[in-house]
């Protein structure tokens, strides 16, 4: 099948496929997918113009609505983490979006920034996994949350305490911080520091086509040390809303630019997101039973795989 605004022929079955296996994986760390999408597209489907970026951003939008959902129906949305990711990376993610335009067309240059980009994703997470906690240390909120889904599991059943302990409670939200409780501890998030990060996020998630959420979900919890359990749903609703705006822009942009191809390839991109969206469903719908060092490890490899192949292509070649 002929995609004429990439410029490529592919099977119409690969995308999808593609997109489920990667989505299902990645959205129990609160992350779409795209940032390794990118990279298939370039890479494998040789898709180079700009292009690639909002046609990425398309993938997300049809994408995330499933695990959003997902992580709603199961209590742990911190929505005023949600709305300050949402206020702080729209700016930046339109910005971006000029800067790829104007300042990154050329395939090699953006694979260098996107290789560099995920390289420092890598070692947060690289970091946060390898120097854990000492021995002898009260066992983590990830842990206990393990823990006591584990002992309802083998009870056969809950009580309604035992349900709502393990959903996000919201306590305060003010312009200075976030707080709320989960798996019985309290949790005080810095929101001022919340959305100067989403700011500087969403820039950079402009630019690589991705929304900007996984870059801010790694953060999250390497830098904030907030539990992954309770952050994915709130950097993948994050992702879709800068998503949309991202594409309008990137359409808004097209016509001004009518020498290169700016706007999505929508075809492409929705077949990507249809496959996304099963993906995401699915992982969301595990991610509860899947230990926070094994989702942690997991991204930490895909993304610094990914860098450093792109990092050794701008300079061997």
């Amino acid at each position: 099948m002929y995609f004429p605004v990439a410029d490529i022929t592919v099977n119409p079955f690969i995308p999808p496929l593609t997109a489920f296996v990667i989505s299902f994986f990645t959205s129990m760390g609160g992350v779409s997918g795209a940032f390794l999408l990118l990279p298939f597209q370039v890479s494998v489907l040789g898709f180079t113009s700009p292009s690639v970026s909002s046609t990425n951003q398309l993938f997300n939008i049809v994408a995330i609505p499933s695990g959003v959902w997902r992580y709603i129906k199961e209590g742990r949305m911190v929505w005023p983490l949600t709305w300050i990711v949402i206020i702080g990376t729209l700016p930046g993610v339109l910005l971006g979006a000029i800067i790829r335009v104007r300042y990154l067309p050329d395939p090699r240059a953006f694979k260098l920034f996107a290789g560099l980009v995920l390289l420092y994703i890598g070692l947060r997470l690289l970091n946060d996994v390898l120097f854990k906690k000492k021995k002898g240390d009260k066992p983590s909120v990830e842990e206990r949350f393990q823990q006591r889904r584990q002992e309802a599991k083998a009870a056969n059943a809950a009580t309604s305490a035992e349900v709502t302990d393990l959903h996000v409670t919201v306590r305060q939200w003010t312009m200075r911080r976030i707080v709320y409780e989960f798996c019985g501890e309290t949790i005080t998030v810095n929101a001022i520091g919340v959305m100067i990060l989403s700011l500087v996020v969403g820039l950079i998630g402009g630019v690589y086509g991705i929304g900007g959420g996984a870059i801010i979900a790694p953060f999250f919890v390497s830098f904030f040390g907030l539990p992954v359990y309770t952050v994915a749903g709130a950097a993948l609703m994050g992702t879709f809303v800068t998503s949309v705006a991202g594409v309008l822009f990137y359409q808004f942009l097209a016509p001004y630019y009518p020498n290169m191809a700016i706007a999505p390839d929508w075809a492409l991109g929705v077949l990507f997101g249809l496959g996304g969206f099963a993906g995401m469903y699915c992982g969301a719908r595990l991610q509860k039973r899947v230990p926070a060092a094994a989702i942690k490890w997991l991204l930490a490899g895909c993304i610094l795989y990914t860098a450093t192949t792109y990092v050794a292509d701008f300079f061997l070649h």
